[in-house]
């Protein structure tokens, strides 16, 4: 009897043993997608009181959530994050990334998830600007690295407009001093950044253009399983409301869709 006893007790430690070793595994096993994102472009990507949050987290937040993975964020100056995704230093760039042809010819991207448009900002005292034809012979900032210097570029055919390059932020406070006479940048945060720090600028005209913001992914057959799987996750939280809330928490209205 005593023999039996002490062999049911192994039998059942083992079985434990073996449930626990599942459960480690079945943790070790939880895919992580890594997110390469900036930390310095408020609403979308921002630190406050040393936490990183903002639009673009709570969206991987939500992704990660629906697709049962962990998200991990490495932030980086918005000039690096494509160097990362190159050497493989992270998966995906959430940092409202257009798809331009250029990039379309390059990566693959998700669906996008953003509908948004290039805007021209000047300060609130002048009122000789309201496109890019009015900025010949004038400087315009932009950040280093966007597709915005490309905008500018492309219509700027004769080199007339001076176009000032900024490794992150820092042009708004120069339209502000009026060291330079505008600046470039998506309509949604230019409009929250000069809300968020009562900034004397102002929008002027219509969008330059209709600019379809996504995640870019190196082109290989692995990525083409995530994308999917990212795709529908993105269906998912466009069906059932989340990403219209999380767009309503941050910017009081519906950036997700035309």
């Amino acid at each position: 009897m005593k023999k039996l006893s002490i062999i049911l007790l192994v039998l059942i430690a083992t079985l434990f043993t073996g449930c626990f070793d599942t459960d480690e595994k079945k943790v070790e096993e939880k895919q992580t997608i890594r997110i390469g994102t900036s930390g310095g472009y408020y609403p979308f990507t921002f630190f406050e009181k040393d936490k990183l949050q903002g639009f673009e987290i709570d969206v991987w937040t939500a992704i990660a959530e629906k697709l049962d993975m962990n998200v991990e964020f490495k932030t980086a100056k918005f000039s690096g994050l494509f160097g990362m995704l190159e050497t493989n230093k992270i998966d995906t760039i959430s940092n409202q990334i257009t798809m331009t042809q250029k990039r379309l010819e390059k990566y693959d991207f998700a669906q996008a998830y953003v509908i948004d448009g290039a805007q021209l900002v000047v300060h609130q005292d002048r009122n000789d600007i309201s496109s890019l034809e009015d900025l010949k012979g004038k400087k315009v900032g932009v950040s280093l690295g966007t597709n915005y210097v490309n905008i500018v570029k492309e219509f700027d055919t004769e080199n007339e407009i001076e176009v000032i390059s900024y490794d992150g932020n820092g042009f708004e406070q120069d339209v502000v001093l009026k060291r330079i006479d505008a600046f470039v940048q998506d309509r949604v945060s230019s409009v929250e950044l000069i809300k968020k720090a009562n900034l004397p600028l102002k929008l002027v005209g219509s969008p330059i253009v209709v600019i379809k913001n996504s995640f870019p992914f190196l082109r290989n057959e692995k990525n083409k399983i995530l994308i999917n799987k990212v795709d529908s996750a993105l269906s998912s939280l466009r069906e059932d409301g989340t990403l219209n809330s999380i767009s309503m928490k941050w910017f009081n209205t519906d950036i997700t869709k035309k």
